[in-house]
């Protein structure tokens, strides 16, 4: 810390009056607070931006393995599926074109299950009930 303790302080007596004065001291103190807490927010910021890069490093390093992942996990979804049609053709159910058909049938339905459910969901993502409570301040 850069205030200096009492006993470290000079003591300068008045002419005057005889008093003792510590206005010098007093200014030096405050311009060391000064510097000090000048020296803390730039240090605050400089920590600040090092964890935003390294934030956004990671951020890229995670998307990256996202995408990754999800080619794999396709891979995995395709091989099922051509392991289904292929049970299907040699259980004799249904003829090669059928099977193929059925399964992009029930993938098809899958993926509009999926999109209705993103879409009931989605609504949240624009805070209608903070929307709604503001637009009825702006109404009283």
């Amino acid at each position: 810390m850069a205030i200096r303790p009492t006993e470290e302080r000079p003591v300068h007596s008045s002419v005057t009056s005889g008093k003792p004065t510590s206005h010098a001291d007093l200014l030096e103190d405050v311009r060391l607070l000064w510097q000090d807490l000048r020296e803390l927010a730039h240090n605050h910021l400089k920590l600040a931006t090092l964890e935003a890069k390294r934030a956004g490093r990671s951020l890229v390093s995670i998307a990256a393995a996202g995408v990754f992942m999800a080619v794999l996990l396709l891979m995995v979804w395709i091989g099922l599926m051509a392991a289904a049609v292929l049970a299907l053709i040699e259980s004799n159910m249904v003829g090669e074109m059928e099977a193929v058909l059925l399964i992009t049938g029930v993938n098809l339905l899958i993926a509009l299950m999926l999109f209705w459910f993103i879409r009931s969901k989605s609504r949240y993502l624009f805070f209608p009930e903070t929307v709604n409570s503001l637009k009825n301040r702006e109404d009283s």
